[in-house]
């Protein structure tokens, strides 16, 4: 008889808690408004626009991952078999320079050419020009082009679309190692920073 009596009142409390609830005026929304909805529309242009939202994004945090290295340890490699941080900093320059050169048809800049030995200055100066350079030259790309067929690296049969494609990577893979070599040194990548 006492477990019933407890049902009972267990329930006419729970009753009175959701009565109470559905009845205040402040509705919680059906869909989180704090958060921007994602369009149902097609995308013009899906692949060029998404490798310049990339663009923009890793153009932020790598060039941030190369000012948080210690310019002391631009000379750091993780094993005598790995590059420096001065030269993983040159690859992405050239990198970024060669593809985006490919993909828009413009000329690669022949600004001072970076070495391993150059100041961290110059080197983080070459990677913001690198960006830049991306920036800028891909404005007016599109995806009408996408199938055309070219060579990257001098020796790799792609299309436009695939060099679009290796940029992209390459951001991510670049990054990818700027974050390993701040880690081994103690120092967290941008990603990962606490919001301030």
């Amino acid at each position: 008889m006492n477990y019933v009596r407890f049902v009972l009142l267990l329930s006419i409390a729970l009753s009175t808690v959701i009565t109470a609830n559905a009845q205040k005026d402040e509705t919680p929304p059906l869909v989180d408004t704090k958060q921007p909805q994602a369009s149902t529309a097609p995308v013009a242009n899906p692949v060029s626009s998404t490798v310049k939202q990339q663009l923009t994004r890793y153009n932020k945090i790598m060039v941030a991952a190369a000012e948080a290295m210690p310019a002391e340890k631009y000379s750091f490699k993780p094993t005598p078999d790995m590059n420096t941080f001065a030269h993983l900093t040159i690859h992405i320059v050239q990198a970024n320079n060669g593809l985006c050169s490919q993909i828009s048809g413009t000329p690669a800049p022949t600004s001072d050419k970076l070495a391993d030995e150059d100041p961290k200055d110059k080197l983080v100066a070459g990677l913001k020009a690198s960006f830049d350079f991306c920036t800028t030259t891909l404005v007016n790309v599109d995806d009408s082009k996408l199938g055309e067929p070219m060579t990257l690296f001098g020796r790799v049969p792609s299309s436009r679309a695939g060099a679009l494609i290796a940029l992209s990577n390459g951001f991510a893979d670049h990054y990818g190692a700027q974050a390993i070599y701040l880690r081994l040194n103690g120092i967290l990548p941008p990603t990962v920073q606490p919001k301030k």
